[in-house]
């Protein structure tokens, strides 16, 4: 459709069209992917099968750990090729659909390889652990490759004034994904995570489906075809034209040790709380659904605030709450210091987004504003390997520590935001236009 051949609709007139409710459904479907697999059960599982003592709780952390950083390490090397792909065809739906697929398929096997009887051992882990392990990162990766070419499909889906609507509209139905994705908890038997991996994937795929069948790509202007490598080209000339914007880059490593500490904690968050704070899986889903209701009232009050005090004041504010949730979970020795920094947590990761895409809107001039989202999309990308190698490094060299390794490890991420907070004091707010 052409975005711009009719007026600007509200409510249930713009919710509701079959292809925006086909699109919203899609981050249902991929949240439930990232909750489920991601942050709940694929931790569970690898705990329940390397787990059973202190020691080797603390391997089955840096399997996570190891296992998120590779995925992100391939999203960063083939991300910038994504963008060229979208210039250059206009297509958006078909690369989500294979994407999307061979997230899906990936995901259906690790339910199978998790369940299947092999004999052996291949880099000393059991031969159908270390299938399941590179199972889930080719689903992470491809479902993380999935959300470049969905995040650029909203531009299609409406004018200038409806798109924000659009936007908080399909956060809103993906945050819904995460509770209802956390229904199979009820079907899965106490001990045997790998039970919500097949359902998972079923539930992925059915809420696909509409985006699949309905929506349809606008056509793409005839334009001179870019080179193969484009993409790393642009990353790299945007990275020398920061030079003349020192304002923003500071931001912009601000916010790769933010998002390292963000990134990493999503990644943990479960083992942590059951290897060391003591959370049965049960507890600790309740404790994540607490999480996701404090990010949605967080991202909801930290637009008042940013809008009320600066961009520049929200991220700091939400950076201190990141900080006293780590140190809170850090030091957590009883269950309710836990629940107050999974509140505290959920604020945070419902908040950083909000603020700091806000600020970068404020840093950078107009003409140049897609150019470096790009730069700062590619900054949270390559933060997402970092914090968890270091997580993950560090339990494996403190394992025989036992949770004291995981509490040092979690440290360090206090470490990272720390960092980006004081080169965030040297980032100057713009004054606001009048």
């Amino acid at each position: 459709m052409n975005r711009t051949d009719h007026t600007p609709r509200s409510g249930m007139k713009l919710f509701f069209t079959l292809p925006i409710l086909s699109w919203a459904l899609y981050d249902f479907a991929n949240t439930i992917f990232s909750s489920n697999i991601n942050t709940v059960f694929f931790p569970f599982y690898l705990d329940a099968q390397l787990g059973g003592s202190a020691e080797m709780e603390q391997v089955a952390s840096t399997f996570i750990s190891y296992a998120n950083a590779f995925a992100s390490f391939l999203l960063v090397i083939f991300s910038p090729l994504y963008g060229v792909w979208i210039d250059r065809t206009g297509q958006k739906k078909k690369y989500i659909v294979w994407l999307a697929s061979l997230s899906i398929a990936a995901t259906f096997l690790m339910g199978i390889f998790a369940v299947t009887t092999m004999q052996g051992e291949w880099l000393n882990l059991p031969v159908n652990l270390f299938f399941v392990i590179i199972a889930f990162i080719v689903a992470k990766f491809f479902f993380n490759s999935s959300l470049v070419f969905y995040d650029t499909m909203l531009s299609d889906l409406g004018t200038k004034e409806e798109i924000p609507l659009i936007s908080g509209f399909g956060v809103a139905v993906g945050y819904l994904g995460t509770i209802v994705g956390l229904s199979v908890y009820l079907f899965v038997q106490e001990g045997n995570p790998e039970q919500a991996f097949i359902p998972t994937a079923v539930m992925y795929l059915l809420f696909s489906l509409p985006l699949f069948f309905f929506l349809k790509d606008t056509p793409a202007k005839k334009t001179e075809k870019e080179h193969f490598l484009t993409g790393y080209k642009e990353i790299y000339r945007t990275f020398k034209d920061m030079r003349n914007y020192k304002n923003t880059f500071t931001f912009m490593l601000s916010y790769f040790f933010l998002n390292d500490a963000i990134a990493t904690t999503i990644a943990i968050m479960a083992i942590y709380a059951t290897a060391v704070v003591g959370f049965t899986s049960g507890q600790f889903i309740i404790l994540y659904l607490g999480s996701t209701i404090f990010a949605i009232i967080g991202s909801f009050i930290f637009g008042y605030i940013t809008k009320k005090t600066g961009a520049k004041i929200g991220v700091m504010l939400v950076s201190i709450i990141l900080v006293t949730a780590l140190t809170v979970a850090a030091l957590a020795t009883e269950q309710w210091m836990f629940w107050i920094a999974g509140a505290l947590i959920g604020v945070a990761l419902g908040s950083m987004w909000v603020t700091s895409r806000t600020l970068i809107i404020d840093l950078t001039p107009y003409e140049k504003r897609g150019q470096f989202f790009g730069l700062f999309a590619f900054s949270g990308k390559v933060s997402s390997i970092i914090g968890p190698a270091v997580y993950g490094t560090i339990t494996l060299n403190m394992r025989e520590y036992g949770e004291l390794a995981s509490r040092v490890a979690l440290s360090s991420l206090i470490v990272m935001a720390v960092i980006g907070m004081i080169l965030l004091i040297k980032v100057k707010q713009p004054v606001a236009e009048t």
